[in-house]
């Protein structure tokens, strides 16, 4: 393991005015997508919309690293170039999803455990050879009527650390990502105790296992109300709660973070970044984006799976790329998105 490798790609991984780019959907949930825009779930045709992602010409300029499914990370581009190369070429990072998903938790019921720990030390070796700098595994906390527990709590957080451990001695990035889902009628309040509760949980985990925490990137929610709520929380309340929690429970030993956007608008994802950029730096490490859905779905949308739409459709995409750029130097305006 090279320590000064895994410097460098964490060091990179939240660079300046730079974010993260999820294209890692399994195939139910990409097909959930495909669905949506009736068009068929086909190995060709996920190949297609990926390749679509990945050339965007200009990306490199705002997108440090997309992490990429182990579907995606073996095809290659329409001129036949494997996409992890073409992404190295174009100074884009290679990222892989290494979990297995959320599955039920025996004794808890409504409650989940993320999997894949068996043969990972195989599968991460296999995956740093297909040109992988660093890995993802999301954990997944639902917030409900006597839920989560501390069973569901810590037998996630162990299995982020037993998985960024192994990433660490396979020379490779982990990025450890524990969300508490915004599925539910909670207060931000409520969101503000479990997402503490829980980074509080994991960064004792990482210490147990021996994670240097230098060497990893945390992906993390917002501090936001459940989708069903009555009143939704502020931009103010989200950023100053979020960030308040953030320097309650993280070490300043990380190298950056990122955060999902959890079912955001794709505009609200930028606002409440921008809002903590612009008004709390500095902070001891950079507040970045790892968004899905948030930099995806106005793409998706032009796309329609068709050819023809591929350039509107990375026009789009490299709008979004470019306004949560500016949400992370704090320099984002509505009027961006007016352009």
């Amino acid at each position: 393991m090279s320590t000064k490798e895994l410097e460098q790609t964490a060091e990179a991984m939240v660079a300046e005015g730079k974010g993260i780019l999820a294209i890692d959907e399994s195939f139910p949930t990409i097909k959930n997508r495909f669905d949506d825009i009736n068009t068929e779930s086909t190995e060709a045709s996920r190949r297609a919309y990926r390749d679509l992602l990945i050339t965007n010409p200009g990306a490199n300029e705002y997108i440090s690293g997309i992490i990429l499914f182990d579907e995606t990370i073996r095809q290659f581009t329409a001129d036949g170039t494997p996409f992890s190369e073409t992404l190295i070429k174009q100074g884009i990072m290679p990222g892989i999803k290494v979990d297995t998903g959320a599955k039920d938790l025996a004794g808890h019921p409504g409650e989940k455990v993320t999997e894949g720990l068996d043969g990972l030390r195989d599968r991460l070796a296999e995956y740093k050879q297909l040109g992988a700098k660093f890995a993802k595994w999301r954990a997944v906390i639902t917030i409900g009527e006597g839920t989560p527990s501390m069973g569901c709590i810590e037998a996630n957080v162990h299995a982020l650390a037993r998985y960024a451990a192994l990433c660490q001695e396979a020379g490779i990035v982990p990025m450890v990502e524990p969300e508490v889902l915004m599925d539910g009628d909670h207060t931000n309040e409520l969101c503000y105790d479990v997402t503490e509760a829980t980074l509080k949980a994991l960064f004792n985990e990482l210490y147990k296992q021996n994670v240097a925490l230098e060497h990893t990137i945390l992906k993390v929610n917002m501090v936001v109300s459940g989708k069903g709520c009555p009143t939704q929380a502020s931009v103010d309340d989200v950023a100053a709660l979020t960030v308040n929690c953030l320097l309650n429970t993280v070490p300043a030993a990380i190298p950056g973070i990122v955060f999902l956007s959890g079912g955001q608008s794709a505009e609200m994802a930028t606002v409440h970044l921008n809002e903590m950029n612009a008004n709390y730096a500095p902070l001891p490490w950079p507040l970045s984006f790892s968004y899905g859905r948030a930099l995806q779905a106005p793409c998706l949308d032009a796309w329609q799976g068709k050819e023809e739409n591929v350039i509107k459709a990375q026009a789009i995409l490299l709008h979004r790329e470019k306004c949560n750029s500016q949400a992370t130097l704090g320099k984002y305006s509505a009027e961006d998105d007016a352009a």
